[in-house]
């Protein structure tokens, strides 16, 4: 193998486990409050939305190999500011109504979950019954005043209100 080969071999070794030193957050924040659905959706939200979309994420082991890892990161910081179902008790009624709303856009433009996140996770595949069923649930009617009482009520936060 030819000198320069070899060297150029050893410095990219050199970066490739120099970058491993970057820290990158990888954090599950206590979940507040589930998002209300019912056991079939909320079955496709946890199969398909919340490795992004909440404070439950499961974090595969190449999510501790850079550059991946901050790949991941910057995906799932980004899905929990569109959207955290962990904290669906901070978004007021129109909040809420938007976020079902642009979920369900997301999902009828292909774009969730993301293309490159499906050949690693065939299981967020949605089928049509899966896009049925987050079709339903996404157009949830507004609830009560004593739902919405019901709801801070049975809240993980003690401070909510």
């Amino acid at each position: 193998m030819p000198k320069g080969a070899i060297l150029a071999a050893e410095v990219l070794t050199a970066a490739f486990l120099a970058i491993q030193l970057v820290p990158i957050e990888r954090t599950n924040p206590p979940v507040e409050t589930e998002v209300p659905a019912s056991p079939e959706a909320r079955a496709v939200l946890r199969r398909a939305c919340y490795d992004c979309h909440s404070n439950e994420v499961v974090w595969p082991w190449y999510a501790q190999v850079a550059p991946v890892s901050w790949l991941i990161a910057r995906d799932v910081r980004e899905g929990r500011e569109e959207v955290n179902y962990s904290t669906w008790n901070r978004l007021d009624e129109d909040e809420r109504r938007e976020a079902l709303e642009e979920s369900w856009e997301e999902i009828v433009d292909g774009d969730m979950p993301p293309w490159l996140y499906r050949p690693l996770h065939p299981a967020a595949k949605l089928t049509d019954e899966d896009r049925r069923i987050l079709d339903q649930w996404s157009r949830l009617p507004p609830r009560s005043a004593a739902d919405r009482a019901a709801e801070r009520a049975s809240s993980l936060d003690p401070f909510a209100r």
